[in-house]
């Protein structure tokens, strides 16, 4: 396995390097998409592993479809392969693939990729039919080892199509589990209510009454149960991918991640500095609501004077603003701090600043401050609260950011 992992981190840089120059669909088969192959141990130069241009057609139709590449085991293609240029999107691909998919009943796995990302398809839904939503999703620009570890599962000597298909299953599995804790999480209803107060108090008789002097209360303690685990999570060192050496001569310097206690300057402004304390408000934030949203969805911006944690990116949907330099460090939120907010930080040993403003001793120090966080994503995923007026027709347009 350590083998294998120090081949795709060697692919990894290998892509960062070259990926740029792959703006045609052979190229990005060339240099991208063929080498990845063979470190899952299927030759591409070998046509008892591999089959490029192979006829993918339902019986009796014309022979006119062919898929870009067959992955054979046992002398049967078990997986199909659609390739486009390295700068596709994936989207809107998948129809195409799903054709040959469906007429090869010997085909358990169909993926589409542009060299740097892979969707893997099944059928788990109708035999013989592709679904259409991957089970499995790897791109190379976010490798994780969780995501080798994956990948391992698709090479020569490891490929079962059984083992494949209950990889899927449980995919997917979880990941209904997760929108539904997710779910959960955002919106306390009363079975879930009922479920909670059951195994604290099994004596208590749940009447209407008490679940609705409950309901408030799980929902604070969900909040508090999350940032512990936040704060329990963050004070685990996590492990890194690291490069070998012979990669890491070829890997450019990335200051922001090497000095993970230094600061990081903007090449296009060097006004604008990212300090280490600011990427630990972005990191803390990302880990305290990756329960309920993407992580992906969480992302830093930086100014001159101040460092936004956006939601989807969008400027005007900010989470937190944090002022790290000056005497006192002071965050922000979108939301007015309500009488509950505000005795929640006075409990938790914090100070106001001015105009709304939250004192910070330390960036940890923003984990006390869980709920305030939560109803700041709430209140920026309600597109309601980005939409003005047009003057005297009362309609609504959209705030961009």
């Amino acid at each position: 396995m350590e083998e294998f992992k120090k081949k795709v981190l060697e692919h990894v840089e290998h892509i960062k390097n070259v990926g740029n120059h792959c703006t045609t669909e052979e190229t990005t088969k060339q240099a991208l998409i063929l080498p990845l192959l063979n470190i899952l141990d299927f030759n591409p130069f070998d046509p008892q592993k591999v089959k490029a241009e192979y006829g993918a057609n339902f019986p009796g139709a014309k022979a006119s479809e062919r898929v870009d590449y067959a992955l054979f085991s046992g002398g049967s293609p078990v997986m199909f392969i659609e390739a486009k240029p390295y700068n596709n999107k994936l989207t809107n691909h998948d129809g195409q693939l799903s054709r040959y998919f469906n007429s090869i009943p010997s085909v358990t796995v169909a993926a589409i990729t542009n060299g740097v990302e892979w969707r893997f398809f099944t059928d788990l839904k109708l035999p013989n039919v592709m679904d259409t939503t991957p089970f499995l999703t790897v791109n190379f620009d976010k490798l994780d080892d969780t995501d080798i570890e994956q990948l391992a599962k698709f090479r020569y000597d490891m490929f079962n199509p059984d083992k494949l298909k209950s990889f899927a299953i449980e995919r997917n599995n979880l990941d209904l589990f997760t929108s539904t804790i997710g779910t959960c999480l955002r919106e306390v209803d009363p079975e879930f209510v009922r479920f909670i107060a059951n195994r604290a108090i099994p004596s208590l008789k749940l009447t209407a009454k008490v679940l609705e002097t409950f309901t408030p209360l799980v929902k604070q303690s969900l909040k508090d149960a999350i940032s512990e685990m936040v704060v329990s999570g963050l004070s685990t060192p996590h492990p890194v991918l690291t490069l070998t050496p012979a990669t890491a001569a070829s890997q450019p310097v990335a200051t922001e991640e090497i000095l993970e206690t230094g600061d990081s300057v903007d090449p296009t402004n060097p006004k604008i500095v990212s300090t280490a304390a600011e990427r630990k408000i972005l990191a803390i934030v990302k880990e305290m609501l990756s329960g309920v949203i993407n992580a992906d969805e969480i992302i830093g911006k930086d100014t001159e004077s101040y460092y936004n944690v956006l939601f989807q990116g969008k400027t005007n949907r900010w989470l937190v603003s944090y002022y790290g330099d000056r005497k006192k460090t002071l965050v922000y939120f979108p939301i007015e701090l309500t009488e509950q907010h505000k005795a929640g930080i006075k409990r938790r040993g914090l100070e106001f600043g001015p105009s709304g403003s939250i004192i910070l001793d330390k960036p940890e120090s923003i984990m006390r401050l869980s709920e305030i966080i939560f109803d700041a994503l709430t209140y920026c995923q309600d597109d309601e609260n980005f939409k003005k007026k047009r003057e005297n027709k009362g309609e609504t347009s959209e705030v961009q950011g």
